[in-house]
Parts: C-alpha cells; sequence; structure tokens
C-alpha cells in the first residue's frame, strides 16, 4: 500500500503564492546576476592590471576573461547537480543554497590580496572562487524559473517566466551603477567595493527566498511517484534533443550580451579610454530599459506565442552585428549609447524574455529544471568565452572578427528557433483558456452557494 500522502491538484489559475514566488524568483535571480556580472565588468576594466601585471596590457585583458571563461565552463556541472536535487527533492531548497554559496563566493573577491601583495597566488585564489561562483550560478536559474512557471497561472506563464527573467538586467543594472560610482574612489576600492556591498542583497534576497512555499507541480508528481529515480540520467536518457534545442537557442542570448556589455566595454576602455564612463553610465540605462522589455516580451509570447519573439531577436541580432562597431568606432558618445540600448535593452532583453517559457516547455515536470538548466548552462559555458574569442580575434583580425563572432551565434539562434517546435500555439491557447474560464465560472458558483447559504 502507497504511504504517499496525496497532493491538491495544481490549479490552471495557479497557486495563491504565485506573485509572491516569481517576485522573490526575481529578486534571487537579481542579486545573482549582480554578483556574476560584477566579475565580468571588473574583468574588463581591472582585473587585468590587478592580477596580471607582468603581462603587457593586451594579454592581460586574455588571462583576465580566461578567468572569467572559467566560471561558464563550470556552469554546466552546476546546472546538473542543483537540476538533480531541484527534480528529485525541491526547488526551493536549491535555491537558497545557490544564493547562500553565491555571495560567499562574491563577498571574498572583494577581500583577495592582489598580485603585487602575493604573487601568482592572487590570480589561483580568483579563479578558484569563480570556480565556485559557476557552480552556484548555474544550479540557481533552473529553480528560479520553473518555480515561478509552476506557480503561475497557466495562460499567464510567459509573463510569469518573465518576472524572474527581468531581475537578470535589474541585476546588470545595480552591478553596472556600483561600479559606476565606485570608479569615483580611490586605489583597489574601485573594484573591491561591488563585491564587499553584495553582502547586503544577498542577506536580504535569503530572507524572501526562504519564505518561499515548494512548487505545486513537483509536489504533485512526487505524491504520485511521477519523479525520477535520477533525473540527471532521465534527462540525457529521454530529453536530450530538448537540451540540444535550448544550447541552440541559448547561445545567442549568451553572446548578444557577453559580446556587447564585457568584451565591447573592453573595446571602447581600450580604444576609446574617454567614453568608458559613458558606457557604463549606457550599460546602467539600457538594463533599466530591459527590466520592462523582458517583461513586455514574455507577456507578449502568452497573446502570440513564443517563436514570433524570439525570431524577430535573432533577426536583430544578425542584421545589428556590424552596425555594433561601426558606430561605436564613430566615438560619438549618443551613438556609443545607442549601441548599448539596442543591443542589451532591445535584443538581448526580447530573448531572455521569452526564454523563461520557451526553454521550460521543452521539458515535462520530472525533468524540467535538470533539461532546462542543463542546456541553459552548457550554452552559457560557450557563451562565456566569447569575450575571450573576441578579444582574440580582434587582435588578428580587428573589430569585424568581433562582429562575425557575434553575427554567427545570432545564426545559430535562429536555425535554432526555426526548428524548435511551437509550445504555446493558438490551439493550445484555445484549450487552456477554456480551462481557464471553467474554473472561473465553478469558483463564482461556489462563491455565489456560499453566499446565498450565508443569507440563508
Amino acid at each position: 500500500m502507497s504511504t504517499r500522502t496525496p497532493a491538491a491538484q495544481p490549479s490552471v489559475l495557479g497557486s495563491k503564492d504565485r506573485v509572491k514566488t516569481a517576485i522573490a524568483a526575481a529578486f534571487g535571480t537579481s542579486v545573482e546576476n549582480y554578483d556574476f556580472i560584477a566579475y565580468g565588468t571588473a574583468s574588463a576594466l581591472y582585473f587585468g592590471a590587478v592580477f596580471f601585471p607582468e603581462s603587457d596590457r593586451f594579454v592581460g585583458t586574455l588571462l583576465s576573461f580566461a578567468t572569467l571563461a572559467v566560471g561558464f565552463v563550470m556552469r554546466p556541472l552546476g546546472g546538473a547537480v542543483g537540476g538533480y536535487f531541484a527534480d528529485k527533492f525541491g526547488r526551493k531548497p536549491v535555491l537558497v543554497a545557490a544564493m547562500i554559496v553565491m555571495g560567499a563566493a562574491t563577498f571574498l573577491i572583494g577581500a583577495l590580496p592582489t598580485y603585487e601583495q602575493v604573487g601568482v597566488l592572487a590570480p589561483v585564489l580568483l579563479t578558484v572562487i569563480r570556480m565556485v561562483q559557476g557552480l552556484a550560478f548555474g544550479a540557481e536559474w533552473g529553480g528560479a524559473i520553473t518555480m515561478a512557471y509552476e506557480h503561475a497561472p497557466w495562460h499567464r506563464r510567459g509573463m510569469f517566466a518573465a518576472i524572474p527573467q527581468s531581475g537578470n538586467p535589474l541585476g546588470i543594472a545595480l552591478a553596472s551603477g556600483v561600479f559606476a560610482w565606485s570608479s569615483t574612489l580611490d586605489g583597489s576600492w574601485q573594484w573591491r567595493t561591488p563585491f564587499l556591498v553584495s553582502a547586503v542583497l544577498v542577506v536580504a534576497a535569503l530572507i524572501v527566498r526562504s519564505r518561499l512555499s515548494e512548487s505545486p507541480e513537483f509536489q504533485e508528481a512526487r505524491s504520485e511517484g511521477r519523479t525520477e529515480k535520477n533525473p540527471f540520467l532521465a534527462t540525457l536518457a529521454g530529453d536530450w534533443r530538448g537540451i540540444l534545442r535550448v544550447i541552440a537557442l541559448r547561445i545567442v542570448e549568451s553572446f548578444a550580451y557577453y559580446s556587447t556589455a564585457t568584451y565591447l566595454l573592453s573595446y571602447i576602455t581600450d580604444h576609446h579610454p574617454d567614453l568608458r564612463p559613458v558606457a557604463l553610465a549606457a550599460i546602467t540605462v539600457a538594463s533599466v530599459l530591459a527590466i520592462g522589455v523582458t517583461f513586455l516580451a514574455g507577456a507578449l509570447t502568452d497573446r502570440i506565442g513564443r517563436r514570433p519573439i524570439y525570431i524577430a531577436g535573432c533577426v536583430a541580432a544578425i542584421l545589428f552585428a556590424f552596425p555594433m562597431y561601426l558606430l561605436t568606432n564613430s566615438a560619438q558618445p549618443a551613438l556609443v549609447v545607442a549601441v548599448f540600448i539596442v543591443g542589451i535593452g532591445l535584443i538581448h532583453a526580447s530573448l531572455t524574455g521569452t526564454q523563461g517559457s520557451l526553454l521550460t516547455e521543452q521539458f515535462r515536470t520530472a525533468t524540467r529544471t535538470s533539461g532546462a538548466s542543463l542546456g541553459y548552462q552548457m550554452a552559457a559555458a560557450i557563451g562565456g568565452f566569447a569575450p575571450l574569442l573576441a578579444a582574440a580575434l580582434v587582435g588578428a583580425f580587428g573589430w569585424p572578427g568581433a562582429a562575425l563572432l557575434y553575427l554567427g551565434a545570432a545564426v545559430i539562434g535562429l536555425v535554432g528557433i526555426l526548428v524548435t517546435k511551437e509550445t504555446w500555439g493558438r490551439a493550445e491557447r484555445e484549450r487552456v483558456s477554456g480551462l481557464v474560464a471553467e474554473e472561473l465560472r465553478i469558483a463564482e458558483d461556489t462563491t455565489a452557494s456560499a453566499a446565498s447559504g450565508v443569507t440563508t
């Protein structure tokens, strides 16, 4: 006889905690992105000189971006571990654990000794902590997205899954804003301060996330015995096609961001150093704009489907690859600002706003976090090399090399979405609308009967 406790069937209207869960997921995701993006910004602006001072400027930048890429290499492992535990034991514990690890690693970066102080030990410690960051970040995303998605009303899942995705540009904006402010400080405080102040954000995010309820879909699957004994192996065996689709879809978004916010910032610093403050401010402004665009893109997918928005984002990236550098090379502040607004605030944001639901819907509940996390983080591992590859290509071929790299990633994304079936087509939208209308009718009848009974 089964000893499982039956779980309430998830409502098509979502759980009562749907809004709180989405906002909490976004809050945590913004902190995670703040921590991770802070490293990318510091790599572009400071770490080459602070941790690799014996190298010339170009080699130091390459080595700095190499340590940036190490964190991305660790993200698939973090995604695999986080996805395994989230699909086997629950989404919430993974979110809390990832936040603790990420926060501790980021704080330690701010306290690291420099090469001048301890020699080669400094870059070694930096690399180790960066690896820990990658593990934590890899574990976090899948749990946050699936929690928001599985708590959401079925007909608004695109919008609700976009809310934690909106935490990405919020974290980027916070990190860029803090770096813009800290650039006015003296000495090493310019790069240390953004990492140290993250401790305040982490504590606040932990308090919020600790109060979340578990995913209703996961609880139902567990109560009915539909979870996998080994979600990782089950995902590889049964959902490997979904993983490949997610990788292709994610590469364009990953390259779109890191080629712009990380490499292009370094490119501007090298070629037009007087424009660095303008570029930092532009990234902040573009990231604030991206918060709204991400949310609107997710909401729009609920009305017209996931594919149209993603196709438009990929096509825009293809068309933007060369103009991005032509405008930057003009050295006109207004045009430089426009580059970051288009690249981050519009193109990247439209892709991330669609991803929350699109990537999640490639997998069933029992392997959802594992599958989405593996594909997402494997692509991130590739995208993490974008600044390093761009720097190497520019060194060999000039700026067209970086533009071609961006273009190639956009083409991969376009091919990926063209071979991916629509997960929220007209027929499915109409079916779910009928279910929603029926449940609303039942709720209204129940309320009316209760009111009648009280009156009687």
